[in-house]
């Protein structure tokens, strides 16, 4: 017996019901981001594999085991995006569009990788996705953590708590790394599979672990905090002033370190106890060193990506009401010659400004008007022989006691207007 084709496990259809939730966010966002000065950019979703090989970093999970990876017809390799920097970075390059000066970039779009699908991590996920590229100072990481702290009470979420840390830079990193790789061989047979893989290749993810039986271990290993240079602990602390003076909370998280290799001094997470163990609706952080290391001139930047689905859970969470402006009219139309006037008169008032519902597929007057009254309009346009022959339309109010008129089509667009 032959199945219907079903959607692949963990790539999810976005209903219209559930898409209101997305159209207003991605609504927000676009005219927060446009207010702090950043312009949007679109990316392909397939970049070659050699990119995230090299920012992401060949030893993470991501890497190592969620990416979809295939040849091209011509042999290349190639990989459906697991994140956005590291192609915002490469087009930054390859167009060159630091010439004139730092830019403030965003995008957004779906990203793909191969994990277990859970509530709020699936295997096509969309991200929004922030850049600020050129900009040195921890100014622009503290105006991205606060402009992420106005989107939460745009959407009027309450419940969570900004964590940051500094991961310092390269040198304080080799230095932390030698020591942090003793003190795991010194606990060799509390590791988990996972640490013990990446003892050698990259211990730092094992301080994100969430492994339960590690947290102890985890806990007391040296912190990387710890081995930061003058500069980075002075970056630290200025951006940690700049916050106060902006009014917001946050907790310094020592075993903070995000997932990709090319970060370095700031790293922030807002993290929610609303989602369980997917608490991370947003994160980011610096990192100065991509630019260069992908081919590009040297440059400092910092960003960050949050989870759409994540954030729309969480809108549901507090009863987030998606505001919807129902049709402001349905044209109903029987006889013939009627669906060419109901075609005209549907397309000015929509050169109007209003929402209009022209029915479609045949149906008595009983069975249109029905169809009317259901689709939430605010009033009804009828137009049958009689409405035909005197160039007139009847108005009904579907949603009010008034009676139904007969009026020029010339009318209609400001009597509605005028009733809103």
């Amino acid at each position: 017996m032959n199945k219907n084709i079903q959607a692949i496990r963990g790539m999810n259809d976005i209903l219209p019901e559930e898409a209101k939730f997305w159209d207003f966010l991605e609504s927000a966002v676009g005219g927060l981001f446009a207010g702090y000065g950043y312009g949007n950019m679109r990316l392909p979703v397939v970049e070659a594999t050699q990119l995230f090989n090299r920012s992401i970093g060949e030893v993470t999970d991501i890497v190592e085991r969620e990416m979809y990876t295939f040849p091209d017809r011509n042999g290349d390799s190639i990989t459906l995006r697991p994140e956005a920097t590291a192609g915002i970075v490469r087009a930054v390059i390859e167009h060159s569009l630091l010439h004139d000066g730092p830019k403030r970039i965003w995008t957004s779009g779906p990203m793909f990788r191969y994990e277990r699908p859970q509530k709020g991590r699936y295997r096509q996920f969309h991200q929004i996705d922030v850049e600020a590229l050129g900009f040195a100072g921890p100014d622009v990481d503290a105006e991205q953590i606060a402009m992420l702290a106005r989107l939460w009470k745009q959407l009027g979420i309450t419940d969570v708590e900004l964590h940051i840390n500094s991961i310092g830079d390269a040198e304080a990193r080799a230095e932390h790394r030698v020591d942090l790789v003793k003190y795991f061989e010194a606990h060799l047979d509390q590791l988990d599979e996972d640490a013990r893989r990446r003892l050698h290749s990259n211990p730092l993810r094992t301080l994100d672990s969430k492994n339960p039986r590690l947290q102890h271990l985890v806990e007391a290993a040296p912190k990387l905090i710890d081995y930061l240079d003058a500069a980075a602990r002075e970056h630290f602390t200025a951006l940690q002033a700049l916050l106060h003076a902006a009014g917001i909370g946050f907790v310094v998280d020592p075993r903070l370190v995000r997932g990709f290799d090319y970060y370095n001094r700031t790293v922030f997470e807002w993290i929610t106890t609303r989602l369980g163990s997917q608490g991370t609706i947003a994160g980011g952080g610096r990192y100065d060193g991509l630019i260069g290391q992908l081919g590009g001139k040297a440059a400092p930047a910092c960003g960050f990506a949050m989870g759409v689905e994540r954030i729309v859970l969480l809108m549901k969470e507090y009863q987030f009401v998606a505001p919807a402006r129902s049709a402001d009219a349905y044209i109903v139309y029987v006889g013939d010659g009627t669906a060419a006037q109901a075609l005209r008169l549907a397309e000015s008032l929509r050169d109007a400004g209003l929402i209009v519902l022209m029915h479609a597929g045949g149906g008595n007057f009983k069975t249109q008007m029905k169809k009317a009254d259901s689709s939430g309009a605010r009033f009804a346009i009828i137009i049958g022989p009689e409405e035909l022959a005197a160039g007139e339309v009847s108005l009904k109010p579907l949603r009010a006691a008034d009676a139904q008129v007969r009026i020029a089509p010339t009318r209609v667009a400001g009597i509605i207007q005028q009733s809103v």
